[in-house]
């Protein structure tokens, strides 16, 4: 591997790195306690169903171009209809807190 692809490379896992800390750094930072209107989870909603549809869209191009195998394309489009669901009981206000916690346990 050439030194320019090695330091591209590096540099993006930096990145990728900084954007996971400051993301737990967001997380602890979360009110736990926080209820939309009914016309803010209608909005919300509409928004992530559009984002659902869209993220399935593109799955279902990796697996046109044989980027994913139909199997994983259908596992990754399950998991975000399940995340959706589960968005969906908790009325649209993303619950970081418990999704941590399970990633966390995980690692263990």
């Amino acid at each position: 591997m050439n030194k320019r692809l090695f330091s591209v490379l590096t540099a993006i896992l930096m990145a990728v790195g900084m954007i996971g800390l400051s993301s737990l750094v967001v997380k602890a930072d979360m009110p736990t306690d926080v209820k939309l209107t009914t016309e803010q989870q209608e909005e919300m909603k509409s928004l992530q169903q559009d984002a659902l549809n869209q993220k399935k869209e593109i799955i279902n191009k990796y697996v046109e171009y044989g980027v994913f195998s139909k199997e994983k394309g259908q596992k990754v489009i399950t998991h975000l209809e399940e995340r959706y669901k589960k968005l969906e009981q908790n009325e649209f206000v993303p619950n970081f807190h418990d999704d941590y916690k399970k990633h966390r346990s995980k690692e263990s």
